[in-house]
């Protein structure tokens, strides 16, 4: 009687820690991205605008790159390469997408900046990114980003020797090409409502 309520208790322990690791492991992604979006680790921007900021002396540029996943019919690119500005000032800045192929094909963006360090003083305020954009065949489109740099940036000592910062797109056929590739656990939050 005894070894059986040991062999159901130890069956029942077995059983708990077993959901406990399904759970932790359907919980990762989510959690990695609250870390992510909280701290800027990994080169994730802060979304949204403050309510009140100044502008600084301090200048800083922003050079803008473009990808596709090969799976995408489409050619992508920065309308702009960089942009020099003030800290703490908003910016505007252009993509363009050109569907190549004779089908109608959406894509879906995801972003990031470089160095990875920065990611908590870059503050993107609209974009395109996670929302899915549907091309007719050979329609271009082009696709605004604003966003602006925290004049913070010069006084943390980690990053006071930064000067150029990178943003960075790549489009994808769909959200779980991106998942597929790797980029999405990189990629930084979304601006509006995640359309899958």
């Amino acid at each position: 009687m005894r070894a059986r309520r040991s062999s159901t208790l130890l069956g029942l322990s077995l059983v708990a820690v077993i959901a406990g690791m399904v759970g932790l492991t359907f919980a990762a992604v989510p959690l990695y991205r609250v870390f992510c979006a909280v701290t800027g680790y990994g080169g994730t921007p802060q979304i949204g605008a403050a309510l009140s900021r100044t502008v600084s002396a301090n200048t800083i540029t922003v050079r803008f790159d473009a990808a596709v996943n090969p799976g995408l019919p489409w050619q992508f690119k920065p309308e702009q390469g960089q942009v020099t500005f003030r800290l703490g000032e908003q910016q505007v800045a252009f993509y363009r997408a050109r569907n190549t192929s004779d089908q109608p094909v959406r894509g879906i963006a995801v972003y990031n900046v470089t160095p990875e360090k920065v990611g908590r003083y870059f503050h993107k305020t609209a974009c395109f990114c996670f929302n899915e954009q549907t091309l007719s065949p050979n329609q271009e489109m082009q696709l605004p980003v604003s966003f602006w740099v925290d004049p913070a940036i010069a006084d943390d000592p980690s990053t006071a020797d930064v000067t150029v910062i990178t943003l960075s797109y790549t489009f994808f056929r769909s959200l779980d090409d991106a998942a597929k590739s790797g980029a999405l656990a990189n990629a930084g939050p979304h601006v509006g409502p995640l359309i899958r």
